[in-house]
């Protein structure tokens, strides 16, 4: 009987990757331990003390990492990428109307090379003319006091970067007008909590996202999926095993179209939507066009625009199961479940788990 290799992977519990983490599909050849973790823990222990045999990896970490001995091997599959567009905001007090507005102002980004900062410098650089060194970039914590660079770099030439004072996070900052703006990948929550101290930049983020799109053809990555340089070196076949099992998302499809045939009309649509999450991630364009046709049948069922798997966690839910047996049940940790049923509240518009379930059976999701 052949041995399979152990492998450590360490990302976070997207659609796209479900079938991996719950055995589904199986890389050729390889044993894999699925460690479903926060990004930004992930990334720290990943970059900083190589902790996993394979991880999520921010792009930039991973481009700074290639002068730095280079030890990590990255696959061409990209569990995150995203428009960055609406990851810009500004103090409602600050005068910022405009992109130009930022030149010569305060901004706060969690890391200086975070990938989403790096993105958002370079397209307000390219597209909006406002220089990267033009502004002064204050680092630290969004949510929560501490947070310091992954990976260590050389300041570009007249760039300002400077720490947050110790207790301070940039979300707090930004509502007090301590800084002018803030590029994040993550939302501030007193925008979330509606205060009017904090808004977009771009009052229409989405139709700004569009027209970089249909100029660049650009659909921007944020995270590799990353092999250490040495589990590669010693099995090089390792990433041509990963990469295929990423692929075979594609089977999705098929799979949802003979569920429909069969008459099994709601996993289709959580197999053509897993699907169609992992082309967009893939930037395969014409399956991803695919995908979203074969789905548009469908759309009158959408469950108030929630993901497949935030259904699965409200059924369990309406079954009165609590997070504990939710993340048991589906093989998720405790975190994941309670981000899950906070964006299902959210989404929905709901503020108690009773709510939900009344949702759930009004909705014929049970």
């Amino acid at each position: 009987m052949s041995v399979r290799v152990p492998l450590t992977l360490a990302c976070w519990d997207y659609d796209r990757t479900l079938p991996l983490a719950t055995g589904e599909i199986r890389p050729d050849g390889i044993d894999l331990t699925y460690l479903d973790l926060p990004v930004e823990e992930t990334f720290f222990r990943m970059a900083r003390y190589r902790e996993f045999d394979a991880a999520e990896l921010s792009l930039s970490s991973y481009v700074i990492s290639l002068g730095q001995g280079a030890p990590f091997i990255a696959l061409p599959v990209y569990p995150s990428r995203a428009f960055r567009h609406n990851g810009i905001y500004v103090n409602s007090a600050s005068g910022i109307k405009e992109p130009a507005d930022l030149a010569g102002r305060i901004v706060g980004v969690p890391e200086y090379q975070v990938t989403a900062a790096v993105w958002i410098r370079g397209i307000l650089a390219e597209h909006y003319g406002v220089s990267v060194e033009s502004v002064r970039y204050r680092t630290g914590g969004l949510h929560r006091p501490g947070r310091t660079e992954k990976l260590t770099h050389t300041r570009p030439p007249g760039v300002e970067i400077q720490p947050i004072p110790a207790g301070a996070t940039l979300e707090g900052m930004l509502a007090e007008g301590e800084i002018d703006a803030l590029y994040s990948p993550r939302t501030p929550r007193q925008l979330a909590a509606g205060d009017p101290r904090v808004r977009r930049l771009f009052d229409d983020p989405r139709a700004e996202e569009e027209r970089y799109f249909a100029l660049t053809g650009i659909f921007p990555v944020m995270h590799v999926v990353a092999l250490r340089r040495d589990v590669y070196d010693q099995r090089r076949w390792l990433a041509q095993s990963l990469y295929k099992a990423f692929e075979e998302a594609r089977v999705r499809v098929l799979i949802g179209l003979a569920r429909r045939e069969l008459g099994d009309v709601d996993t289709a649509e959580m197999d053509l939507d897993a699907a169609r999450a992992a082309f967009g991630e893939l930037g395969a364009a014409p399956d991803l066009a695919a995908a979203e046709e074969l789905l548009h049948k469908s759309a009158a069922r959408d469950a108030g625009g929630l993901s497949a798997r935030e259904v699965e966690v409200l059924r369990l839910v309406a079954a009165g199961k609590t997070n504990r047996g939710i993340a048991a049940e589906l093989v998720l940790s405790e975190k994941t479940v309670a981000r899950h049923v906070s964006n299902i509240f959210t989404k929905l518009g709901l503020s108690s788990r009773a709510a939900a379930t009344a949702y759930a059976y009004e909705h014929h999701l049970v």
